[in-house]
């Protein structure tokens, strides 16, 4: 038998002569230049010293929903903002709750649907405990004393928060703090 030789080249040999004398990369050589170009390019992409982004703010109208003399320690008045068909609950708790308002800063307004499939939580509040739900379809219940967030349940987002002002005796519906279920953007104009 003939014996064959094979030319073995050494690891530190990065440059490989090809037909015609011409050079190739390795693989080493491509994937570090690859690696390279990709860090490169993305470097690029983040803004550094350029502008923020505005966020978007949604504003409303102005809307009266009650009055700071009707309302009752546990007893939730029901009303529609800002638009006809989303329901909200506004609750005197009698304890002080995160961006309440009246004197006792106890005073909150929330959206009534649950923020994980949107179930309904129409007559689901609990004065003794200042809670709203347990929702019929996963059971998640919400503590309207910390701005609406989950107390127990399914949901991983905090119920839609009305921002209220006071004039005088009347209650007015001013904004939406957070994402109503089913909608993409609380814009003024609907985008549901």
């Amino acid at each position: 038998m003939s014996q064959k030789t094979i030319p073995v080249h050494s690891a530190s040999d990065h440059a490989h002569e090809h037909e015609g004398n011409r050079l190739c990369m390795s693989r080493r050589q491509f994937l570090l230049t690859g690696g390279a170009a990709v860090a490169l390019i993305s470097l690029g992409s983040f803004p550094g010293d350029a502008e923020a982004a505005q966020a978007l703010k949604a504003t409303y109208p102005r809307q009266k929903i009650g009055s700071l003399s009707a309302l009752k320690v546990g007893e939730p008045l029901d009303f529609n903002y800002p638009y006809p068909d989303i329901r909200n609950i506004l609750v005197k708790l009698g304890v002080p709750a995160g961006a309440g308002i009246g004197a006792d800063h106890d005073i909150v307004a929330f959206n009534q649907q649950c923020t994980h499939m949107g179930g309904p939580l129409d007559g689901t509040y609990k004065p003794a405990h200042q809670v709203l739900g347990p929702c019929p379809l996963h059971l998640t219940t919400f503590d309207l004393t910390r701005h609406g967030m989950v107390a127990s349940g399914h949901a991983t987002e905090s119920l839609p928060q009305i921002v209220l002002e006071v004039q005088g005796d009347d209650i007015y519906a001013v904004g939406v703090m957070g994402l109503v279920y089913g909608y993409s953007a609380m814009t003024t104009k609907r985008t549901a």
